[in-house]
């Protein structure tokens, strides 16, 4: 039933959850929209596929399809003769994303060679698209070949062609940019450009790095979004800055958070080996971080989740390279600490918003991350009594290094919907 396309489906008896909504009804899909919301379905005419809740064993709920601002699928790799396999490609982070509930991704520019060019962001968005797992939206790196020398191709280009392409945000990745006059110059482009700069903020520390961005971005008057906020300062930083905003010359800040630094603390790490297994960037935090971090989402600091997915071979993380995979693991990695955190609870709701509806908004696309009629029926069914064991042999993704393998949770991606498509799950329920 994989990718299997139908005309038209009816979800019944479901809770429904989104950033702004939490009820029992029925939606009825067609040729890839939600067409309508309904409190109940008595017949199935028409010959329409019907998924009822209570066919599932555990309590469900119907929620939009997440939305990762920020991932690494090493698409394009090296395919070198004698070269050890790519330590993942797009079909392998494709099937990932979908078993993690994720269907539209956007992802970074450190590739072999850099996505640097809008003719390499239309080849992978072309083959992303004939596989037709999720949209795809690579984004386009803001100096040539990452070298910090000169623009990209955003130097010539125009918001026809990025559109055209499919560039939804710009980001030199973890690199940075580390002369200001070129990053300033890279931030007035954006703004020209009306697209968001990912700013990962790695050169000379965190916080430090996160107030240099702010700052920049503030001269340029763009969009700022900052990557994977670890720190509780960096918090702070975005916290302070965001009581200052002035529209008056277009800057604006959003951030993230990794579901890993929300679940995992330094103490992981060391368990790991923080030379090899346990090393990401940002690294893995105290735990007064990590509370940190969840009281800023609490507060509405942090803007979105994303999983920050960077697979590895396992020979690559023994010698140190940093980076887990989270696609499959980020919905009940981040719902099971916050919806448990006694001091910020947070709801499936505010979840939703997290998770689909903000990076929706962050990236502009107005056709998904709710539910309502006529968007885009990208959906997922997921449980949140349903018991299993985070087990990394079983991932569709070919990066295996996960700070979380064999905890036990009840949170599951049971079913997803790409405009209308089940992309991963479904075998047996109906």
């Amino acid at each position: 039933m994989r990718n299997a396309y139908l005309k038209k489906i009816i979800f019944k008896n479901f809770r429904i959850v989104d950033t702004h909504s939490d009820f029992y009804g029925s939606i009825i899909v067609e040729d890839g929209l939600i067409k309508e919301i309904v409190a109940d379905v008595r017949n199935s005419a028409d010959g329409a596929m019907t998924i009822d809740s209570r066919a599932f064993d555990a309590p469900v709920v119907l929620m939009p399809a997440f939305i990762d601002l920020h991932a690494h699928f090493r698409d394009p790799g090296s395919f070198e003769k004698d070269a050890p396999l790519p330590s993942e490609v797009l079909e392998s982070a494709s099937l990932a994303a979908v078993a993690g509930g994720y269907t539209t991704v956007v992802c970074m520019a450190n590739t072999n060679p850099v996505i640097d060019t809008i003719e390499k962001v239309r080849n992978l968005k072309t083959r992303s698209d004939a596989l037709g797992l999720v949209d795809l939206y690579p984004v386009l790196s803001l100096t040539k070949n990452m070298e910090g020398r000169e623009l990209s191709e955003i130097n010539d280009a125009s918001i026809k062609d990025l559109s055209a392409a499919g560039v939804l945000m710009l980001s030199e990745d973890g690199k940075d940019v580390a002369d200001d006059d070129l990053f300033l110059a890279a931030m007035k482009k954006a703004k020209q450009l009306g697209i968001p700069i990912s700013c990962h903020c790695d050169l000379g520390g965190e916080n430090d790095a996160v107030r240099r961005a702010i700052e920049l971005g503030k001269k340029a008057g763009c969009h700022i979004h900052i990557a994977h906020v670890s720190t509780k300062e960096a918090a702070e930083i975005i916290r302070e800055a965001k009581k200052d905003i002035s529209a008056a010359n277009g800057f604006s800040l959003t951030c993230e958070a990794t579901p890993h630094h929300i679940g995992a603390t330094e103490a992981d790490a060391r368990r790991m080996g923080e030379k090899s297994f346990g090393r990401v960037n940002p690294p893995l935090r105290t735990e007064a971080d990590r509370l940190a971090i969840i009281a800023a989402i609490y507060d509405k600091t942090i803007d979105a989740i994303a999983t920050d997915h960077a697979p590895h071979r396992t020979a690559d993380k023994a010698a140190g390279t940093p980076g887990f995979s989270g696609l499959e693991t980020a919905f009940a990695i981040s719902l099971s600490n916050l919806m448990d955190n006694t001091v910020h609870k947070i709801g499936l709701q505010r979840l939703s918003a997290l998770m689909s509806a903000n990076p929706a908004q962050i990236l502009g696309l107005q056709d998904r991350g709710r539910i309502a009629a006529g968007l885009r029926a990208d959906m997922v069914i997921a449980s949140y009594m349903t018991p299993w064991t985070i087990d990394p042999n079983n991932f569709k993704s070919r990066g295996k290094c996960t700070p979380f393998a064999g905890m036990k949770l009840r949170e599951k991606i049971l079913m997803t919907l790409n405009a209308g498509r089940i992309v991963y799950g479904g075998d047996g329920i109906v």
